[in-house]
């Protein structure tokens, strides 16, 4: 269900009720020749984040993914909500996918060569590798699924489960593991609802693990099978300083700072100053919890009524800073302590801008500072996805970006070596002798070669190729 905003602009889409965790507005200042932003607290995405918690649901207890469980939807949510940051998300893994995802079957005999054509043919592998690669780059770890036939003698099927939809039971006292990894719309799960449990190898040692639950190697002496079980997850996670769980992606630091807030707010101000010639006066910064407790405190449920107050406390905001009969007034309001305990996070902050801040059409210099912050943060050069800005801007000659190209592709080496090991699994287990797996690069080549690219593997076995 959706909702408007008749505060804000007339034209503008409307979203969906929980797009108030990432809201900006800009509304008229009654009486005055100016404006007010109301923008969130981004960086309450964030919060809690360290603090170890468990739910229960049909009987299943497991880790929730941030302090209300929300945190992946958050998370592409204020992906999607800038240009330059969702280009930025979608280039890197594209570059992580590189050439796609090759079995290598040139030193393979025939029989083996048809048996890979034929699980290749029933697995989508441009589409699975796409989708581990923009799970690694989101949320810095990827959950692939493998499907052995009846008799657990032959892996015939891998699968990709979407990060964002799947959660970890908490560690096993007894084995100091993750033994499971629940799959279902955590977004908009229902009581009603199934979630698949899935089985999850050792993340240190999955293809010993494999082996050991199906009796394939001795166990304290004994050869049997430990599990029925066909189907089991293997873990791709991308090592971080703190990530017990879920590990934070780097670019949690764009949240946290300023910039994403500064890039979107420069948007709406050339789009404020446009529509009424209005400048911004003042910013009003709202935490997200503010509209739950203001929510839970009435007992307001309703949609509609949800929004008709969010309406009259935005009114009541923007009456507070300009009435006359309130100058010389405090605003107060609820605070948070943070975790640590050393930090306090108010519900609501009014900050006041200077009246010879630059204008509607004089902010290019300050939107191509912003986009540049969040490429680089990203670790995207600008010039690679045409994000920067003017007519003016500087720009990097075709061997300048061909080079970057190429460094940014040698960086996603560490991604590929924590993505393969699953299909180097796929082929020990199926007996595929002389496969290898690989991922190719694409290097952008210069004129005297007389081609344009060519694909480059970092397998000593393998030759370029031209593409």
């Amino acid at each position: 269900m959706y909702i408007s905003d008749n505060f804000k602009t007339m034209d503008k889409q409307t979203q969906p009720l929980n797009y108030f965790d990432d809201i900006v507005s800009v509304l008229p200042i009654p009486q005055t020749n100016a404006s007010a932003a109301f923008v969130s607290k981004c960086n309450a995405v964030f919060r809690e984040s360290t603090v170890p918690t468990t739910r229960t649901i049909n009987g299943l207890t497991y880790v929730p993914w941030g302090a209300d469980d929300m945190m992946p939807y958050n998370i592409i949510d204020l992906v999607e909500g800038d240009e330059t940051l969702s280009t930025c998300q979608i280039f890197n893994a594209e570059l992580c996918y590189g050439s796609g995802l090759r079995y290598c079957t040139e030193a393979a005999s025939d029989d083996v060569k048809t048996q890979v054509e034929d699980f290749l043919l029933d697995n989508p592998m441009a589409d699975y590798f796409l989708g581990v690669c923009q799970d690694l780059k989101h949320f810095n770890f990827a959950v692939s699924v493998i499907i052995l036939n009846g008799d657990g003698t032959r892996i015939v099927r891998v699968e990709r489960k979407p990060a964002c939809y799947c959660r970890f039971t908490p560690v096993d006292p007894k084995t100091g593991r993750i033994e499971k990894v629940l799959f279902g719309n955590f977004r908009n799960l229902l009581p009603t609802d199934t979630i698949e449990v899935i089985d999850l190898l050792d993340t240190q040692s999955p293809w010993r693990d494999l082996q050991s639950r199906l009796g394939l190697r001795s166990t304290r002496g004994s050869k049997s099978p430990r599990t029925t079980a066909r189907k089991f997850a293997i873990l791709s996670r991308f090592p971080g300083v703190d990530s017990m769980y879920y590990p934070i992606p780097h670019y949690a630091a764009l949240f946290r700072g300023n910039w994403y807030k500064i890039k979107r707010l420069i948007g709406e101000a050339k789009e404020a100053k446009l529509r009424n010639a209005a400048p911004i006066k003042y910013v009003v910064e709202i935490a997200s919890r503010y509209w739950d407790n203001l929510f839970a405190k009435l007992h307001v449920t309703d949609i509609k009524e949800r929004q008709r107050l969010i309406n009259d406390k935005k009114r009541e905001m923007l009456e507070f800073l300009t009435n006359v009969e309130n100058s010389g007034s405090v605003l107060f309001t609820g605070k948070s302590i943070s975790v640590d305990g050393k930090g306090e996070n108010p519900d609501i902050t009014v900050t006041s801008i200077d009246s010879k801040t630059k204008e509607g059409g004089d902010w290019e210099s300050d939107i191509a500072e912003a986009v540049n912050m969040v490429c680089f943060t990203m670790r995207v050069h600008s010039n690679l996805v045409g994000s920067v800005p003017g007519k003016t801007q500087s720009n990097n000659s075709g061997s300048d970006k061909r080079e970057l190209y190429t460094i940014a592709q040698a960086l996603q080496k560490p991604y590929h070596d924590i993505l393969l090991p699953v299909h180097q699994i796929i082929c020990r287990f199926n007996g595929w002798t002389g496969v290898h797996v690989d991922c190719p690069f694409i290097q952008l080549t210069t004129l005297d070669e007389h081609r344009d690219a060519k694909e480059v593997t970092q397998n000593p076995n393998d030759y370029e190729t031209d593409d």
